[in-house]
């Protein structure tokens, strides 16, 4: 148990991630002008928690192993392609879900079999996955140096 609480290549990452989720929380509320405590389950908002943790584990194995390490390649790229899911595939996900909850509120109003709708926020602008991009790495650095 020592060994795992220990591991900054696992903690700093994790800790990255609570962080976007509790500053989504904040950002959401005061948006919402109200305590919304559902932000910390959901995906999508700002800052991305997904984009947070990726280059958190990336700066963390660059500081612990090198960047000329395999693993940090591993890393860096485990990044890129999960920061690209997020602001691309899920976002046009999310873009799609909107415009199918518009389609079917128009064509069967008052129908209680369609009252269902698709979750509208499941992706990332590219702002939202910059800061959570640009959060995880200062985040990183910051815990890292300290450790």
């Amino acid at each position: 148990m020592e060994a795992v609480l220990s591991n900054k290549v696992l903690l700093i990452p994790a800790a990255a991630w609570c962080l976007a989720q509790v500053l989504k929380v904040i950002i959401g509320s005061a948006r919402d002008r109200r305590l919304n405590l559902s932000y910390l389950t959901t995906m999508g908002g700002m800052p991305s928690a997904h984009s947070a943790l990726v280059c958190a584990l990336a700066t963390t194995v660059a500081l612990v192993n090198g960047v000329g390490s395999a693993l940090f390649a591993v890393t860096a790229f485990f990044a890129l392609l999960v920061m690209y899911d997020a602001a691309g595939v899920r976002q046009t996900v999310s873009t799609q879900s909107t415009m199918l909850n518009r389609i079917l509120e128009e064509l069967f109003k008052g129908n209680p079999a369609f009252q269902q709708r698709l979750r509208e926020l499941i992706g990332h602008t590219k702002f939202e996955v910059a800061a959570g991009a640009a959060l995880g790495v200062v985040f990183a650095l910051l815990l890292a140096w300290e450790w």
